[in-house]
């Protein structure tokens, strides 16, 4: 029984280690990618499209994401040494929020910019003139606010603390909080207003799609790779979007919310989390080349 124990325990530390560096590699690789397809056309001297212009910030925040929490998280999984002082762990922390919360308002920004673009007559040409202008200040609010919001995170988080666990010295490294609880409540509310804006122009897009099919669907048009209009085929890119970073919040959330209240800081909780934190960030790019036009066909 003790050997199963032994081997279980041991497979699982393997599983995450692993995870955590597949993660990293292929998350970093991807956003990378992502970044430099998005910028490229200002290399090229074209001009960039405002849903670009979004993308790659939400490419610099997922990377931010990545290195911020995947690279102290891994040195953790494979070294018993504390690799964070209290200064590091503010800074990985600060860093690591502060890329998440821009990555939630960019997403949030993205799914609501196209909403307004699917609206027929007025409101769409009003969106297509103003999208230009505002989109570079748009996110660049959302980097001032994630700045603003998560400012009482250097205060609250020290250095490492114990896990209860005595024989257990990985757990010794991941950072504490003074306050635990009011930090969870305080971020959520943010939070809870951005996934609630998206959850809504999620299903007002779903019901704007769905009453264009209704009316052009006695419209007999050959099927081809071209056959979805633009709009439609980003809308689709979107809402697959949105729905990927709901569910792995959600996931995250209820993770998060078990380990502060009931102060479980058993470490496969913790990295169980993380992981989950992680799995937007890795997951989005390929979201988003993918369904690009410009990618080419075999690849999408």
């Amino acid at each position: 029984m003790l050997l199963q124990k032994h081997v279980l325990r041991a497979t699982g530390e393997v599983t995450l280690k692993t995870t955590f560096l597949l993660q990293i590699i292929v998350g970093t690789l991807a956003n990378v990618t992502l970044f430099f397809h998005n910028v490229s056309p200002v290399f090229h001297g074209r001009k960039q499209r405002p849903t670009h212009a979004v993308i790659t910030h939400m490419a610099l925040a997922n990377l931010l994401v990545l290195l911020s929490s995947g690279i102290p998280h891994t040195m953790a999984a494979f070294l018993l040494t504390n690799p964070l002082s209290s200064l590091g762990c503010k800074v990985v922390y600060y860093t690591h929020r502060v890329a998440r919360s821009s990555t939630l308002c960019c997403t949030c920004f993205l799914s609501t910019c196209q909403f307004f673009t699917l609206i027929p007559g007025r409101m769409e040409r009003m969106t297509l003139r103003s999208a230009p202008r505002v989109t570079g200040p748009s996110c660049c609010v959302c980097w001032v606010l994630g700045l603003l919001l998560n400012i009482s995170i250097p205060v609250n988080v020290t250095d490492a603390q114990n896990t209860g666990n005595d024989t257990d010295t990985q757990g010794r490294w991941f950072c504490s909080s003074s306050s635990p609880r009011a930090d969870v409540g305080i971020l959520s509310c943010p939070d809870a207003v951005f996934i609630g804006l998206m959850v809504w122009a999620s299903g007002s897009m779903l019901g704007l799609l769905r009453r264009h099919h209704q009316r052009v669907q006695h419209i007999h048009t050959p099927r081809g790779p071209h056959s979805c209009p633009p709009e439609t085929r980003a809308a689709h890119t979107i809402l697959m979007l949105v729905v990927t970073f709901v569910v792995f919040y959600m996931m995250n959330l209820v993770f998060t919310f078990y380990i502060t209240v009931f102060l479980d800081l058993q470490l496969w909780l913790i990295q169980t989390c993380n992981i989950l934190a992680l799995c937007f960030p890795t997951v989005s790019p390929f979201l988003l080349i993918l369904r690009d036009p410009r990618t080419p066909r075999f690849c999408s």
